[in-house]
């Protein structure tokens, strides 16, 4: 534990700055993660919702058959 916090601190303090751009294909890699993930929440909620409404369509047939 005290080698990863030496680590850490050594990371921190010694690093050098990065000479670096962001290649302009990577924005659309970005855009797409972003969309995909949006699409994906998309379903999740509409799968669920699916159920949620299910739920009480079922407990409400069950008081209408009593």
């Amino acid at each position: 534990m005290k080698f990863l916090i030496i680590l850490l601190i050594f990371g921190i303090f010694f690093t050098s700055k990065a000479q670096a751009y962001i290649d302009p294909g990577s924005g659309s890699i970005i855009l797409q993660a972003l969309i995909g993930a949006l699409a994906a929440a998309g379903a999740t909620v509409s799968i669920y919702w699916e159920k949620f409404k299910n739920l009480f369509k079922k407990s409400k047939n069950k008081k209408d058959k009593k």
